[in-house]
């Protein structure tokens, strides 16, 4: 028991609505979070924000879309929580939206980019596994990785900085026009 109070206390969980019901994910077991925690030779980041976002939101859509394996067999029926038909968000939608936001975002990056972040962002492999797996040297995976993040990154339109006009030219709003005197 203390064992799993131990590992439960240092989780840094997350509860997502699934079709198969709820599921609570642990980022903290994400292999970007231990790449997130390096840093390079000149004592940056390894990982930018960005990169980081665009592997957990990467992760998101795989676990919706119900990519992720499972480990048993789902035993309870679904419940539909007494709520009228089209009341809310239907499961089927969130399974097809967020596949298709995989398929879209695996198009942009390519075949080879696409691969790698099904098997680190997805199916949670660490980097030494998937260097070993493809034959890769020692090292070489962490920064495929960078470059697959990256890609992901501006795929999804994220970037480490706000870009945009120095200066406000305030808000703009609707008057109506003058009346006229007459």
């Amino acid at each position: 028991m203390d064992d799993d109070r131990f590992r439960r206390a240092r989780q840094v969980r997350r509860i997502i609505e699934t079709p198969a019901g709820p599921v609570e994910i642990d980022l903290a077991e994400s292999p970007l979070r231990w790449l997130a925690s390096r840093r390079d030779a000149s004592g940056q980041p390894f990982l930018s924000p960005a990169e980081i976002e665009a592997g957990e939101r990467f992760r998101l859509d795989f676990t919706l879309a119900g990519l992720s394996p499972k480990l048993g067999i789902t035993w309870a029926a679904p419940v539909s929580g007494g709520a009228a038909a089209g009341a809310g968000r239907d499961y089927a939608d969130i399974v097809i939206a967020a596949k298709q936001r995989l398929d879209r975002a695996r198009e942009a990056v390519g075949p080879d980019f696409a691969a790698l972040l099904m098997d680190v962002c997805g199916f949670l492999k660490g980097v030494e596994a998937v260097e070993h797996d493809r034959g890769w040297p020692q090292r070489t995976g962490k920064i495929v990785l960078k470059l697959a993040l990256g890609a992901l990154a501006r795929a999804y339109g994220l970037d480490d900085m706000a870009r945009g006009p120095v200066r406000s030219r305030g808000i703009r709003a609707w008057r109506p026009p003058a009346e006229q005197a007459g």
